[in-house]
């Protein structure tokens, strides 16, 4: 597998203990569909909480969370209508949020952008 694919797949799984950590819990993992991914979906108290990973392994190219262009916003927001209706979700508040991981002088950091785009 490709090393870009593989840091993507490890900086999900500390996301998502990074959120377990913090008492959400994770619903859905990788969830794909015709209009695009969902990196990870969360319960966050009474919030369906769509999670956007972004991961660089250094800041030359800009923050991690920069990547997260209008485009992608919207795969993310349809592939979250298609994940309500397919589990048929409904009256519940939503969010969408951003991790963002890269390594700074050796060490690894994490942020997390809590409502970083508009919902459904």
């Amino acid at each position: 597998m490709e090393k870009s694919y593989l840091n993507g797949l490890k900086a999900e799984d500390i996301a998502a203990s990074y959120l377990q950590n913090k008492g959400w819990t994770i619903l859905d993992r990788r969830w794909r569909c015709r209009t695009g991914e969902i990196d990870l979906v969360a319960r966050d108290g009474s919030f369906l909480v769509f999670i956007e990973v972004k991961y660089r392994s250094s800041l030359d190219k800009g923050l991690p969370a920069e990547a997260v262009d209008p485009e992608k916003i919207r795969k993310i927001l349809s592939a979250a209508r298609l994940y309500m209706a397919v589990h048929h979700i409904s009256d519940v508040p939503v969010r969408f949020d951003v991790i963002a991981l890269w390594k700074e002088k050796g060490r690894g950091k994490v942020h997390h952008y809590h409502n970083a785009f508009g919902g459904t």
